[in-house]
């Protein structure tokens, strides 16, 4: 590799001149400018980005730690996240903690040491061991999607109980009395508050709130398919399933098939997330719309700022969710037009 002193040699300057050139650090005379940048393409001489980042104290990168990349959410809001920071001038570093916290901590450690400018964090549980060490290095850091209540921090939320609710709403709008519940892990904020808005919904129309009919999943298909064999094994059987994301959704579609039930004849199924795919199951997934581009903009914009100036107060961004109907819940003939199906 070619260095700055081979390129001064050239050029005919001082190491110091190419440095000013490189960096925009002096006013260099545009003769001698030029002479600098011919040397370096002469050289093919690239300058040290981190070297240079870490003497300007900024490396123009971001951390992203993700619970579960595989999942089509989170694989959504990356690009969303992505995108923004593009815009913005970062490069962004994506790390899958597979809801391990282990692997979280070391994430966090790793992403440290690269002296990435800040980090948005998805929790991988309830834990905030990761979030203390973070907030203890004076990294930026924003949090999405998962809450960690018990420390002041920024983040962009959605407004997961409301979703809960619309979810349920619809469901006992349409005639349902029986609506079972497939839960996501209960250490985490989502799963929690979109159970208290599955309860609300209930509560609000007199209808009881039966243990038997919420089970708890794990985010995946299968568990949303083994789960569903079980509510249809009941007796009575629940006539609608409000399953706490897409994925276990599909897991419910796909049960009731194999049981020969017929959706949504037989059994309402509704979703939450809204997930690319969830318009191209076999009905369309009725569901509950998060605003995943919304997330990734306010939570990149939100570290630039707190990179910027880290005295700001924490801001916390909550957004609203939105009911999505398909072919799940209610029979194209019988959708008022005016619904938002949320494809094409």
């Amino acid at each position: 590799m070619p260095t700055i002193r081979e390129v001064a040699q050239q050029a005919g300057v001082s190491d110091a001149t190419v440095s000013h050139v490189i960096n925009n650090t002096r006013f260099v005379m545009p003769g001698t400018r030029d002479r600098v940048l011919a040397a370096m393409s002469s050289l093919n001489y690239r300058p040290n980005a981190l070297a240079r980042s870490l003497r300007q104290g900024k490396t123009n990168t971001i951390g992203l730690i993700l619970p579960d990349s595989a999942n089509p959410f989170f694989a959504e809001i990356s690009r969303c996240i992505e995108d923004e920071a593009f815009k913005l001038g970062y490069s962004v570093i994506l790390c899958n903690t597979e809801r391990d916290l282990k692997r979280e901590q070391f994430y966090v450690d790793v992403l440290s040491k690269k002296q990435v400018d800040g980090m948005i964090f998805i929790a991988a549980g309830d834990q905030v061991d990761s979030l203390n060490f973070l907030l203890g290095e004076g990294i930026p850091v924003v949090l999405i999607d998962r809450d960690l209540p018990s420390r002041e921090v920024d983040a962009v939320l959605s407004d997961n109980q409301k979703g809960g609710y619309l979810a349920t709403r619809h469901l006992i709008d349409l005639g349902h009395t029986r609506i079972a519940c497939i839960a996501g892990p209960s250490n985490i904020t989502p799963s929690s508050e979109r159970i208290i808005g599955y309860h609300m919904a209930l509560e609000e129309s007199d209808l009881p709130y039966d243990e038997e009919l919420v089970l708890c999943g794990d985010y995946h298909p299968e568990s949303g398919m083994q789960i569903t064999k079980e509510f249809l094994a009941q007796d009575p059987r629940p006539t609608a399933i409000f399953a706490l994301n897409d994925l276990m959704a599909l897991g419910a579609l796909r049960a009731a098939a194999e049981s020969g039930c017929s959706v949504p004849e037989d059994l309402a199924i509704v979703g939450f997330d809204d997930i690319e795919l969830a318009c191209y199951t076999n009905p369309p997934l009725t569901t509950i719309s998060q605003p995943k581009e919304e997330t990734g903009i306010q939570a990149v914009n939100l570290l630039a700022g707190r990179i910027s100036d880290k005295t700001l107060p924490p801001r916390r961004i909550v957004l609203q969710p939105q009911l999505i109907i398909r072919g799940s819940t209610v029979l194209k003939k019988d959708r008022d037009v005016s619904e938002n199906s949320g494809c094409g």
